[in-house]
């Protein structure tokens, strides 16, 4: 019996294991088919990139600054200036002046037999008439108002000095004088019209400095500038004119 025993080969546990040798050899690809847990060992191909220097921001130059500055001054200049100007209408209220032109008497308007020259002497009445509640005018000095026919200037004079106040009509009795060359075609003309027409158109230019007093403030100096149209029956001297139309534009000018 002892003879039909078998013998099995014992195993030692402690005994190191040799490590098998892998299905696949080193350096040979993995196929589609083969063991999952073979890694391949290549390594990874790995892209090299451009380095991007960033470029250091500009600086502004002095000259760019100072324009920037000025600019940013010059609006805010002119939105206070608005802000001002719309106050001073909300609370004044201002209106422009008026001006009329109510008589005219020509005291001299002969011919000179020296120069052959025209000398005209006028007397005009103007009403002027400030229609602000709030707002006093000062009329300065260094007006001139002057006479036309056409193209041709007659005479010329002054506006007195005078402070015309709130809601007040002044009215003005102005001499004007002038001496006018070629005075023979200058009164073939003027006869020529006045019988075509039966009157005779005149025009009058004034250019008036003035002070503008808002309550108790005295602005700075601005000019006025009236024009009046103007049609008269006849020019001759010491006689009634009647004046048929008179209409004066008003503009101020800084």
């Amino acid at each position: 019996m002892a003879d039909h025993q078998k013998i099995h080969p014992v195993h030692d546990v402690e005994a190191p294991q040799t490590p098998k040798a892998p299905l696949v050899p080193r350096n040979a690809s993995k196929s589609d088919q083969g063991d999952p847990a073979v890694v391949d060992r290549h390594p990874p191909f790995q892209r090299t990139l451009p380095v991007v220097h960033s470029k250091p921001p500009k600086k502004r130059s002095c000259c760019c600054k100072c324009f920037c500055w000025t600019i940013s001054l010059i609006l805010l200049q002119v939105i206070l200036i608005g802000i001002a100007v719309g106050i001073i209408f909300l609370v004044f209220q201002p209106k422009l002046p008026k001006f009329s032109v109510d008589k005219l008497l020509i005291t001299q308007f002969n011919i000179s037999d020296s120069d052959n020259s025209l000398n005209a002497v006028f007397d005009v009445t103007i009403t002027a008439i400030n229609p602000n509640k709030k707002i006093g005018i000062y009329y300065e000095g260094g007006s001139q108002i002057s006479g036309w026919y056409i193209d041709t200037q007659l005479c010329s004079g002054a506006l007195p000095k005078f402070y015309q106040g709130h809601k007040n009509t002044t009215v003005l009795n102005l001499a004007l004088t002038g001496q006018s060359q070629n005075a023979t075609g200058l009164l073939s003309s003027l006869q020529q019209q006045q019988q075509a027409t039966g009157n005779i158109p005149l025009t009058l230019k004034v250019n008036q400095p003035v002070r503008v007093k808002l309550g108790q403030l005295k602005l700075f100096k601005v000019k006025f500038k009236v024009r009046c149209t103007l049609l008269v029956d006849n020019l001759d001297a010491n006689n009634q004119i009647t004046i048929s139309s008179s209409r004066c534009k008003f503009r101020l000018r800084l």
